[in-house]
């Protein structure tokens, strides 16, 4: 059988170079030649040939809005986009990711680095063994897929985007774009190996899901699913840094330094932190981190029947999430309440002095880390990235009026 072969695979190249050695003209094609880029006579001809300018061109990029079900993940029930949201998302995602990095990239980074297919899923997609929802996912650094399109609100005159329709926008969407096109970046230039050094005892590929928010933040995560592995850990970073709010940074900030211990010096780099992130309001007396409680948790012995310490601290606005993650009943016994979150920091931490690596001490050294990387890989700066987002996102309302067209099928 191996002869056979050679002797086959020798034919096919000796015919290969008569045929490159051939002067004959070529006949006409069998094939329509004159068949354009985009098919005029679609229902969704005028869409197409946006997407045709707008991404294919520029960028050799497809948005494949209608459902891929054979490139799609076979273990969900899952539907299509709907198109008038899909139309809207593409816009978005032209205005809130290719031109900003396009604008501090330079007009070759996306063209160069950018995915080359988006796949669009309306429905959501959830894990009938984990309950856990998947929000999108990427395939070999070529390939977005976004899930959940459905969620999205459609753009109305007199039922415009606020500020709670662009967290949900980025929850479900952006905040999986940049974790993806992070993995992009990474496995194109390597991140540090001393980012997996920061916290390398507590990544659970396994179990992660089973950590509330509270826990997370206490071992050093910013996510529940960035304590999962360290690649996981590393995109998340820059992913949150760039598409979490306000609320989201603060409530992490408050949960990682009441349970994971504030190192000397700590608190000085929390406060550049937050000035960096540029966090409005936070003298502001009716923000949530200017107005919360601290209870110590309790959770209730089987045997005995009586609640007992758990050793964690939990602030009232993740009393929720510890319960709904909690196999035990639990109980919350007030410890201290704040109105003020510098005096939450300033007065009522303790700087920890042990040997324990945690909570807001590993948190700011990931993203010292991360932000280092960004800078000196990519010549980006990720806190200006965020601020161009979030400067982008607060005109999204005049940006859809003025340049966005929603076309229906002809």
């Amino acid at each position: 059988m191996k002869r056979i072969f050679n002797i086959f695979m020798a034919a096919a190249i000796g015919l290969a170079v008569a045929s490159c050695g051939n002067d004959d003209d070529f006949t006409e094609s069998i094939f329509d030649t004159n068949m354009g880029a985009v098919d005029k006579d679609a229902a969704t001809a005028p869409f197409d040939q946006w997407l045709y300018d707008n991404f294919v061109v520029p960028y050799n990029t497809e948005i494949q809005y209608k459902l891929n079900y054979p490139a799609s993940n076979m273990s969900f029930q899952l539907a299509p986009a709907d198109y008038n949201k899909a139309q809207l998302l593409t816009h978005f995602i032209k205005y809130l990711f290719y031109d900003v990095y396009t604008k501090y990239g330079g007009e070759d980074f996306m063209k160069q680095y950018g995915p080359r297919i988006f796949h669009y899923i309306g429905s959501a997609a959830y894990s009938p063994t984990t309950g856990t929802e998947t929000l999108g996912y990427a395939s070999a650094g070529v390939k977005i897929t976004l899930i959940n399109v459905n969620n999205m609100k459609m753009w109305k005159e007199d039922n415009q985007y606020t500020p709670a329709d662009m967290d949900l926008l980025n929850k479900d969407q952006f905040h999986t774009m940049h974790h993806e096109f992070s993995h992009i970046m990474h496995q194109t230039k390597s991140y540090p190996v001393t980012y997996g050094q920061v916290t390398p005892g507590t990544y659970d590929p396994r179990s992660w899901q089973e950590r509330d928010s509270v826990e997370s933040h206490r071992l050093g995560y910013l996510t529940q699913y960035g304590s999962s592995a360290s690649y996981e850990d590393f995109v998340e970073t820059l992913s949150c840094t760039i598409t979490d709010t306000d609320y989201r940074w603060m409530t992490t900030i408050i949960d990682a330094c009441v349970n994971g211990g504030v190192k000397d010096g700590d608190k000085e780099r929390i406060y550049t932190l937050i000035d960096s992130l540029e966090i409005k309001g936070l003298d502001e007396p009716g923000k949530i981190w200017n107005k919360f409680t601290i209870y110590k948790e309790q959770a209730r012995n089987e045997e005995t029947g009586k609640y007992e310490d758990t050793g964690r601290f939990v602030p009232s606005f993740h009393q929720a999430d510890a319960k709904q993650q909690s196999e035990v009943a639990l109980n919350f016994v007030e410890e201290a309440k704040f109105t003020s979150f510098r005096d939450f920091l300033d007065k009522w931490v303790e700087i920890d002095y042990s040997e324990n690596n945690g909570g807001i001490n590993a948190i700011l050294k990931k993203i010292d880390i991360a932000t280092k990387w960004y800078t000196d890989n990519w010549g980006l700066y990720l806190y200006q990235i965020r601020r161009e987002v979030r400067e982008r996102q607060d005109k999204v309302n005049d940006f859809v009026r003025e340049n966005v067209t929603i076309y229906d099928y002809q």
